[in-house]
């Protein structure tokens, strides 16, 4: 087993936590060992949310271990029962916990017979899936499960909803501003005269699973969660979906478009499209601006999860002519998928769970800015290139309590002002160290390695602080690489100069 330093997605049992936290009244029960309830103050952190998060552990200690858990957690499940008095209650193992190798399917069907609640075992690998395919696993199991149920009584028939609807799949807690995605989300499907049936998991009762089936069609805005939900309704209910993300000003209309297509409804969604795009929204006239040319040809990496990285991916390309040096996914099960979408619009792809690897790309294409997770900001920080986030995992700056979505119109909005400012930062670092808003005495000398072989002499770091701030972390590893390629210890004035020479001959 390898310790993980940073990690893009978490650990299957987070995913399977996430959905049925986002359930109304539903219980989660971890059978994990102490420690992996985490889970409870990062969402109760970042979320803010008033409600106490309905998670808890079963825990595995050394007594556990000695005697067998059966007991321990047949009466944890009997206990949240009669204490919260939950709809459903959702017992997930841990990677930790499955090492005990017990029948926890048996543990639920003994605490079924003495509990009003229903009961499910997530069924979940949690040796081979990550933290989005489980939450992805885990939400078509509940919609299964109600659905099932409710069709296995006599003369049960799915009857439509009178004016078309939608059910909108995979906004949940934790996830890169759900929130304010569903919002505008909502707000477009009604000016076109669209009713929203259920929001799932989010904020919905599992009582009104059994209603999914009188929506006209499924829309599911990222496909890290909600697509094995989609699939499943399709299958067995007819009902068909959209994993079109409605991302930037193109997918947007192109989302919009299909929609009227699937429902085969005269929407007059050309006038609507053609009304944003050019007095509702802001992103098109600004992609025109003499501020946004100035960005053309500008390098840039993106890298995030599937649905996010595709999109600002093109959105780059396509929409505000900047050049994507690499464009990146860590998630490895929907690699074909990926390189399918961003094929064409960026130079390099980059597909894996390896930070080190996706740090040591960024050094290597040294962009002007980086459109990432949380952890290629931190890169970023490093080598002094600028990063807007743009996709989980991220730090609870991006949960604001102000409304920034990043789809529909208003998301075309919010996404070209964080790239504006994304590549305006290092030029307005410059400005301010010329002006004196910086200590210009100090020289950043930070680097992707934790050590260094090399010195500076006075004279080479007198020198160094005299190169303009913006370029100054560039030229320092430019310096260095010179130096050790040619075995040279201290980088004084003369060797500044000699790779200087190097460089440019």
């Amino acid at each position: 087993m390898k310790l993980a330093y940073w990690m893009y997605a978490g650990p299957a049992h987070i995913g399977t936590l996430r959905v049925a936290s986002s359930f109304k009244n539903v219980h989660a029960i971890m059978h994990a060992p102490l420690g992996d309830d985490y889970f409870n103050v990062m969402r109760s952190m970042l979320e803010r949310e008033r409600d106490f998060t309905p998670v808890t552990a079963s825990v595995v200690d050394r007594h556990v271990l000695a005697r067998g858990s059966q007991e321990k957690v047949v009466e944890n499940i009997t206990r949240k029962d009669k204490q919260e008095k939950p709809d459903l209650i959702v017992l997930t193992p841990t990677c930790t916990s499955s090492i005990l190798q017990e029948d926890l399917q048996n543990f639920v069907n003994r605490a079924a017979l003495n509990s009003k609640s229903d009961i499910l075992l997530a069924d979940v690998n949690h040796y081979r899936v990550n933290e989005l395919q489980a939450a992805d696993r885990t939400l078509e199991q509940i919609i299964r499960f109600y659905l099932e149920k409710h069709y296995s009584k006599k003369n049960q028939k799915s009857i439509k909803t009178e004016k078309p609807s939608v059910n909108i799949l995979g906004i949940f807690t934790l996830g890169f501003h759900n929130q304010h995605d569903c919002r505008e989300l909502k707000r477009i499907l009604n000016d076109i005269g669209i009713d929203v049936n259920l929001i799932i998991p989010e904020g919905v009762s599992v009582k009104k699973l059994k209603t999914i089936t009188k929506a006209w069609i499924n829309i599911v805005p990222y496909r890290e969660v909600g697509l094995m939900a989609a699939q499943y309704l399709e299958k067995n209910f007819q009902m068909p979906f959209i994993s079109t993300s409605p991302l930037g000003l193109i997918d947007t209309a192109k989302f919009l478009r299909k929609l009227q297509n699937k429902l085969r409804l005269n929407l007059n969604i050309e006038n609507y499209i053609n009304h944003q795009t050019c007095y509702i929204s802001q992103a098109a006239w600004f992609s025109r601006s003499i501020d946004c040319q100035n960005l053309t040809g500008k390098k840039a990496v993106v890298f995030g999860d599937t649905t996010h990285a595709v999109s600002m991916t093109k959105i780059l390309a396509r929409e505000m002519g900047i050049r994507v040096v690499c464009s990146g996914t860590y998630c490895q099960h929907d690699a074909d998928w990926f390189r399918e979408q961003v094929e064409g619009f960026c130079d390099e792809i980059l597909i894996t769970e390896d930070h080190t690897q996706v740090s040591n790309m960024i050094a290597r294409l040294e962009p002007s800015a980086i459109f990432g997770t949380q952890m290629e900001r931190h890169v970023g920080k490093r080598l002094d290139i600028p990063c807007g986030v743009i996709s989980a995992p991220i730090h609870i700056q991006n949960f604001p309590l102000g409304y920034r979505p990043f789809l529909g119109y208003e998301g075309a909005n919010q996404i070209a002002d964080l790239v504006y400012n994304s590549f305006t930062l290092g030029m307005e670092d410059h400005l301010l160290e010329i002006f004196g808003g910086h200590d210009s005495k100090i020289v950043i000398t930070q680097t992707l390695s934790t050590g260094s072989d090399l010195s500076w002499s006075s004279g080479g770091l007198e020198e160094l602080q005299k190169i303009p701030g913006f370029v100054r972390n560039r030229i320092k590893r430019n310096t260095e690489k010179y130096a050790r390629e040619n075995d040279i210890k201290e980088i004084t004035l003369e060797v500044l100069y000699a790779a200087k020479e190097a460089l440019t001959t």
